[in-house]
């Protein structure tokens, strides 16, 4: 997997036409995070921080996958996402 591919799969994300659905954005949140930054790294939000957690948990649970692993998740799963929600201009 290309960094290059992984980084245009991160802006191509941003151009979806329609905002995928929660469960798939935690996801690319997910996967993002662990390909960039590694096993999570910091302590879990505040039981008042919802979306906070949601996220912490979601990159948890990513925990011990390699970084080239979690780029080529990353890429196919944009890739899925283009096909179902279509690309803007």
């Amino acid at each position: 997997m290309a960094q290059a591919d992984f980084e245009k799969a991160a802006e191509e994300v941003k151009k979806l036409k329609s905002t995928p659905s929660d469960q798939e954005m935690l996801e690319t949140y997910s996967l993002y995070k662990q390909a960039t930054v590694g096993d999570v790294n910091t302590d879990r939000p505040g039981m008042l921080d919802f979306k906070g957690k949601a996220k912490w948990d979601a990159w948890e649970k990513k925990k011990g996958m390699s970084k080239e692993d979690a780029m080529s998740s990353y890429v196919k799963l944009v890739e899925e996402l283009k096909e179902k929600y279509g690309m803007s201009c």
